[in-house]
C-alpha cells in the first residue's frame, strides 16, 4: 500500500480507538472501573478514555500468565510451532499496518509517514527475525573429561513485564515482546499512558495469530501506579524497561525490594556526533546530523543531540545544518508529506521550552528556532532549534532534553573530541565522520557508547544489531541474538557417566 491522503482519510474515518485492558485473551475494563483521558497532541482533543490498570488487575494478569507458563502450553511448545504463530502475527501487523500507524500518530503526534514507512515495517521485520532465529539456536555441551557430561541449556525465565515509552509506541513494544515471547515466556505489556492504543490493539491480534490465552496481557496505566506495581510484584521474573534514567533507577530499586527480578534497561542518552574536518562529504554529514536530532521531533533516546565539530569547519558546517533545518519544520502529522509532527504532550513541550531558556541564560547563542509554534492548532509543536557556542558543562549539553534542540560544541584535536564525547553520564550512541579509517576505528574504540555510527547516523540499522548503552544509558541489549539473553535462564546439568 502506498500512503496518500485518500487512504489515510478512509481508514481514519473507520478507526476504532482501543481502550480496555487485555487479560487472558479478552478485553475488559479495570476491576476498579478507573480510567484516564487520552489526549492527542495533534490538536489537544480527547481521543478516548482508557482503562487504568490497578494492583488487582495486575494480580489477575500475573496469575493467568503464571498459570499458563507453568502448564507449559506456550513455554514447552516446540520452537518451530512458536515460530509459526509469531510469523502469523507479523502478517496481521502488515494487514492492519495503516490502522496501527494512525493509532500511534494520533496518540503521540509523530507523522503518519514515520509510523507507516518506518515504525511498522521495522516492527514487522523484528517479529519475523526473532521467529526465524528461534529454531536455529542450539544448547551446548561443556568440554569435560570422559567421566562426565556437562549440558548447558537455556530455559524461558517465566513472566516478563515489558514497560515501554511513548516515542515509538509499537516499535519499542515489539523490541521487548518479540524476543520474550519467542523464547517461551509469558509477557505483560505496559505501554506509556501517553500512547496506549496500538499496544492494546495487538492483544487481540496475537490471539488471532494463535497465541494461547493468558500468555500476553496489556495493562495501560501510569508509572507510579501500574508500572511500580509490576516492578514490585513478586511473581514477575523480569522487567524490561525503556525510558528515563530517573525511572530506570527506580526499577532497579523495586527489583531489590521485591524478588530480585532480572532487569533490562535502556535509559536514554546525550549522544555525541563528531564531525572531523577531513569528512569526505560535509553535505551528507550535515543532512544526517540534522535528521539525527530533528527526526521524530527529537524525541529519540539516541538522538545526536551534541554536534561536536572541528573548529576549521565549524561555521560553514553549522550553516549547512541550519539551512537544512528549514525543511524540517513541524506540520500536520496526518499529512503524508510532513517531516515532523507534534511533541507528545504539553508537559514535554514546556520542558523543551524551559531548556531553551536555560541555554540562553547559560550564554549559548541561539542560531535557529527556539519557539513553540502552530499554537492555533491547539496541539504541541516546537521549532527545530540550534545552539552554538555551547560548552560541554552547560545543562543543554549534559541533560537529556528529548526534543528538537541541538547543542553544537567545537574542538581542535582528536583527543579533545573524544574527551568531550565521553564527558557525559550517558553512553547510548555516537557518530563519527571522517575519511580516515584508522581515525574512525580509533574513535570507535575510545568512545564509551553502546553503538558508534561511522559516516552515518542510525542509517539502515536492522534487527541483527544489538542496541543498548554504557554507563547510565542502561543494562542489557535490545535487538540481535543478544536480546534473547534477557529472557532466558542458563541451566547447567552435570552428569556422571558410569
Amino acid at each position: 500500500m502506498k500512503l496518500n491522503h485518500e487512504n489515510i482519510k478512509e481508514v481514519k474515518n473507520k478507526l476504532i480507538y482501543p481502550s480496555e485492558l487485555f487479560i487472558n485473551g479478552k478485553y475488559q475494563k479495570s476491576i476498579s472501573e478507573k480510567s484516564f483521558e487520552n489526549i492527542s497532541p495533534i490538536n489537544g482533543h480527547k481521543v478516548n478514555s482508557v482503562s487504568f490498570a490497578q494492583k488487582e488487575d495486575i494480580d489477575l494478569a500475573v496469575k493467568k500468565a503464571r498459570e499458563i507458563f507453568n502448564k507449559g502450553t506456550w513455554s514447552n511448545l516446540p520452537p518451530n510451532q512458536r515460530k509459526k504463530i509469531l510469523l502469523k502475527f507479523a502478517q496481521l501487523l502488515e494487514r492492519d499496518r495503516l490502522e496501527l500507524s494512525l493509532l500511534d500518530t494520533i496518540d503521540m503526534g509523530k507523522t503518519i509517514n514515520d509510523t507507516f514507512n518506518a515504525d511498522l515495517p521495522t516492527s514487522i521485520d523484528n517479529i519475523e527475525w526473532y521467529a526465524e532465529i528461534i529454531d536455529k539456536l542450539f544448547d551446548d555441551i561443556s568440554p569435560s573429561s570422559s567421566e562426565y557430561m556437562g549440558l548447558i541449556t537455556k530455559e524461558p525465565i517465566g513472566v516478563v513485564a515489558a514497560i515501554v515509552p511513548w516515542n515509538y509506541p509499537l516499535w519499542m513494544a515489539i523490541w521487548k515482546i518479540a524476543p520474550a515471547l519467542i523464547t517461551g515466556n509469558s509477557v505483560i505489556l505496559k505501554p506509556a499512558e501517553q500512547s496506549p492504543m496500538s499496544a492494546i490493539k495487538i492483544g487481540a491480534m496475537l490471539s488471532e495469530a494463535g497465541l494461547p490465552d493468558g500468555v500476553f496481557s496489556v495493562l495501560a496505566g501510569d508509572g507510579p501506579t501500574t508500572g511500580k506495581s509490576l516492578c514490585l510484584h513478586n511473581d514477575i521474573d523480569c522487567v524490561a524497561f525503556t525510558g528515563s534514567g530517573e525511572v530506570g533507577k527506580l526499577v532497579l530499586q523495586y527489583s531489590g525490594q521485591s524478588n530480585m527480578k532480572r532487569v533490562q534497561l535502556e535509559c536514554g542518552g546525550k549522544s555525541p556526533n563528531i564531525i572531523f574536518a577531513d569528512c569526505a562529504n560535509l553535505d551528507l554529514a550535515a543532512e544526517a546530523s540534522a535528521y539525527a536530532i530533528f527526526g521524530n521531533q527529537g524525541e529519540v533516546c539516541s538522538a545526536g543531540s551534541r554536534l561536536i565539530v572541528q573548529k576549521e569547519i565549524e561555521n560553514d558546517f553549522i550553516k549547512k545544518v541550519s539551512e537544512i533545518s528549514k525543511n524540517m519544520q513541524p506540520s500536520d502529522p496526518l499529512n503524508p508529506n510532513s517531516f515532523a509532527g507534534a511533541i507528545v504532550n504539553t508537559e514535554q513541550l514546556e520542558k523543551i521550552d524551559r531548556y531553551v531558556n536555560i541555554g540562553k541564560k547559560e550564554g549559548a547563542y541561539l542560531e535557529v528556532g527556539g519557539n513553540i509554534t502552530m499554537k492555533d492548532t491547539g496541539g504541541s509543536y516546537f521549532e527545530p532549534t540550534i545552539f552554538r557556542n555551547v560548552s560541554n558543562d552547560m545543562k543543554i549539553a549534559q541533560e537529556e532534553i528529548f526534543g528538537p534542540v541541538l547543542s553544537t560544541i567545537s574542538f581542535s584535536s582528536f583527543k579533545e573530541a573524544i574527551l568531550i564525547a565521553n564527558d557525559s553520564q550517558y553512553g547510548l550512541a555516537a557518530g563519527v565522520w571522517t575519511k580516515d579509517i584508522n581515525k574512525a576505528i580509533k574513535a570507535s574504540r575510545e568512545i564509551k557508547a553502546g553503538t558508534v555510527y561511522i559516516n552515518n547516523y542510525e542509517e539502515g540499522v536492522d534487527s541483527t544489531i544489538p542496541l543498548g548503552g554504557y554507563k547510565q544509558s542502561g543494562i542489557g541489549r535490545d535487538n540481535g541474538p543478544q536480546a534473547l539473553e534477557n529472557y532466558l535462564q542458563v541451566k547447567s546439568t552435570w552428569i556422571k557417566i558410569t
